[in-house]
């Protein structure tokens, strides 16, 4: 058979099960908690740090509180536009 960009073939025969986990995509939000320290990437608030307040693993969402703000206002921000600096876990 000829596969493009494929080097090699691993002999033998997988099942779905043992590769199923590579196929579902994991969400933006997971490895993410409350009261972790992050950079937002992206958005107006580029290059801001803020703490987690509130995750929506359903809607794939973070709220979080800006730190150089004088008045503190939740904000809310999908999951891939966030950068974990801090975890309150380590």
């Amino acid at each position: 058979e000829d596969i493009p960009h494929a080097r090699n073939l691993v002999p033998g025969e997988s099942s779905i099960a043992e590769v199923e986990h590579f196929l579902s995509p994991k969400p933006d939000v997971e490895g993410i908690a409350e009261g972790d320290i992050v950079e937002l990437i992206a958005g107006p608030f580029k290059g801001e740090k803020a703490q987690v307040q509130r995750i929506d693993e359903g809607k794939d969402q973070v709220t979080v509180e800006l730190y150089e703000a004088t008045v503190p206002i939740p904000v809310t921000v999908r999951g891939d536009q966030i950068r974990v600096l801090d975890s309150e876990e380590r």
